[in-house]
């Protein structure tokens, strides 16, 4: 059985203040005739497939669009609602297009759906989980023990009717600890809304949502498939692509990866103003592509961004890297540091290394070390 896993269209999002409503018009195009010429058996969607929880009238019309293509092509399709979706407006008429083979995740009530999907070889048992609040478990579990967004996906997967000879895969939009992030991703401070992947144990796959970079957290079978299209250009160097989970059997399973290509790519160009407007060091590239000029003039170039967009037409953003910006940089980051006690950080260095907050008994144990070696 072969499943294409996507996430994170974020459709209708603005970047820079440019729409990417044709760029991801194009980029679901592409999804689609991969789609046709592949035939996998379905696509799951993992969350955030707009970018609000109000999604404008554009983002809602690509929506709809990929679906009807997917309806065309009789293409069963399971998607659950992400942070960035109203989780009510997300399952609204969900009824009436399960008819086609499309089921789209309806508001958390305690119960979690599940599907069977067979190919006459391999049964394998979809479950979809939207994205949840510790509060909404909470709510709908009062007797349970519900501190924090990894105990809300423990309770919800609990209730889960799991068979152990079916291979069980769960599409779920969490930000599981361990994970790499992008600059285009809603992060919570300190990883309060980190869950650990230990939940999962119980799933043969476990499709992530949520973050947008593309990788596998502790198993191979774990997974964040990324985005469709870079949303930052944190993700400049990152390979857009459809992630093919081939499932042959319980414990059988294979990852690959189908690359995308957008209509326009992320790039960032750096060098001297005289330098990006060389004939000779542009000519060969695609500067129809959303960029980041980084100047290194060390005097700033008058009216430099409408220059470079007589070359450049969608430059998003402008920097420079000069001695002077230099000094700035590491001037702003002594003064930041000096102005931090040894404990603050001790848990700045802590949350990078774990993506969650130190407890208040770390914290205090942190603190007596440092008093012990500082001899205070």
């Amino acid at each position: 059985m072969k499943l294409f896993h996507l996430s994170d269209l974020h459709l209708g999002k603005r970047l820079n203040e440019f729409s990417l409503i044709e760029d991801q018009a194009y980029i679901l195009h592409e999804i689609t005739d991969i789609i046709r010429e592949e035939k996998p058996d379905a696509v799951l969607i993992a969350g955030d497939v707009y970018d609000r929880t109000v999604p404008s009238e554009d983002a809602m019309k690509l929506w709809d669009d990929f679906l009807i293509r997917m309806a065309e092509l009789k293409m069963p399709v399971f998607a659950i609602s992400g942070n960035h979706d109203s989780a009510v407006r997300f399952s609204d008429h969900g009824a009436l297009v399960g008819a086609t083979g499309i089921r789209l995740s309806r508001v958390y009530d305690g119960t979690a759906e599940s599907y069977l999907l067979s190919d006459g070889d391999v049964n394998v048992r979809i479950h979809l989980l939207p994205f949840l609040k510790p509060a909404v478990v909470k709510a709908l579990f009062p007797e349970e023990e519900i501190n924090d967004y990894t105990d809300a996906c423990r309770v919800a997967i609990s209730r889960m009717a799991l068979d152990p000879k079916e291979v069980n895969l769960l599409i779920a939009h969490q930000f599981v600890t361990g994970a790499t992030t992008c600059d285009s991703e809603e992060i919570v401070v300190g990883g309060l809304d980190n869950v650990d992947a230990s939940v999962f144990d119980g799933f043969d796959y476990v499709a992530l949502g949520h973050l947008h970079g593309k990788q596998k957290i502790g198993r191979d079978t774990v997974r964040y498939c990324g985005t469709p299209l870079k949303y930052s250009f944190s993700e400049k160097d990152h390979q857009k692509s459809i992630t093919v989970v081939t499932i042959e059997g319980k414990g059988q399973i294979r990852i690959d990866e189908i690359p995308l290509t957008p209509l326009h790519d992320l790039r960032e160009i750096k060098g001297t103003y005289e330098a990006l407007t060389a004939k000779e060091n542009y000519e060969n590239t695609r500067t129809d592509d959303y960029i980041h000029a980084v100047l290194t003039d060390e005097n700033d170039v008058v009216d430099a961004a409408a220059k470079l967009r007589v070359v450049y037409p969608n430059l998003m953003k402008l920097t420079y890297d000069n001695k002077r910006t230099r000094e700035q940089r590491e001037v702003t980051e002594i003064e930041e540091l000096e102005a931090k006690s040894p404990i603050d950080l001790f848990e700045e260095f802590y949350e990078k290394q774990n993506n969650a907050a130190m407890s208040e008994e770390q914290k205090a144990f942190a603190v007596s070390c440092i008093a012990s070696v500082w001899g205070s």
